[in-house]
């Protein structure tokens, strides 16, 4: 028993000896907390302070923002800390009331006049002029130009009828004509004339070429579908108008042999 307690007390006098240094590291951290200055308080997280709201660091301090009339604190970290109201623009470490010409409204935008113009008016030196808009236009969903109805085109600043030939329609498209001809009739001349469609041929939508092709089995020549005459031993290709000799067989100038 009496050789035991030796270290019986060893290990108590450790655990004494580590409690001290814990209580004297945590007596040392408190006593390098630096106090917040006034207008300051604690960060939520990590060491250190922050200054309140409406002031800013400044030499180990936080000194007031001065927010000039007309104006508003942000939160933000950087700049003056403070914006102009809707209406109003920085000018000189203060906010000066923005001068809106008639017929335009403040914007909420830092950059720029400070206003735009109403719907149907336009920005000319400063002032907001109103769109003159021409018979059969419309404004445009940005409210700053106009554009000539369906059924006219713009031609000098002005909206002109588009003349429809007969067996034609109005299209939607720009650019072009602005018409296009029913579905059997081809554009010339600036009107709708007829397709003419060989016996054994078919309409077709194609803006190009005749507007017509030949049946299966029949070739264009000329204005006409002609038969196509299949050789012996071979058979119409996959166009329909044309043929292809049957295997084994080769095509040697207009029949078919074998090798």
């Amino acid at each position: 028993m009496n050789k035991q307690q030796p270290q019986f007390l060893s290990v108590h006098s450790l655990v004494l000896l580590m409690l001290l240094v814990a209580v004297h590291g945590l007596v040392f951290a408190q006593d390098n907390t630096v106090d917040p200055p006034p207008n300051a308080h604690a960060k939520g997280y990590g060491a250190g302070w922050e200054c309140d709201r409406g002031y800013r660091e400044s030499g180990g301090s936080c000194a007031a923002i001065i927010v000039p009339a007309s104006a508003f604190l942000t939160n933000s970290s950087y700049g003056d800390g403070w914006e102009c109201e809707r209406g109003y623009r920085k000018a000189n470490g203060a906010c000066a009331a923005i001068r809106i010409p008639a017929n335009a409204y403040p914007t909420n935008s830092p950059y720029g006049n400070g206003w735009k113009c109403s719907r149907g008016f336009r920005e000319n030196n400063g002032t907001c002029l109103a769109i003159d808009i021409p018979p059969h236009a419309y404004l445009d969903f940005s409210g700053e130009r106009w554009k000539c109805q369906r059924g006219y085109r713009t031609v000098d600043e002005t909206c002109n009828a588009i003349k429809v030939p007969e067996n034609g329609f109005l299209t939607d498209t720009f650019y072009g004509s602005g018409w296009a001809c029913d579905h059997g009739y081809r554009a010339i001349n600036g009107d709708c004339v007829a397709i003419k469609v060989p016996v054994n041929g078919y309409l077709v939508d194609s803006s190009s070429g005749s507007g017509w092709k030949c049946d299966r089995g029949y070739r264009a020549v000329n204005d006409t579908c002609e038969v196509v005459r299949v050789v012996e031993n071979a058979h119409l290709d996959s166009s329909g108008d044309d043929w292809e000799c049957n295997r084994p067989f080769r095509k040697n100038r207009d029949r078919c042999t074998l090798r």
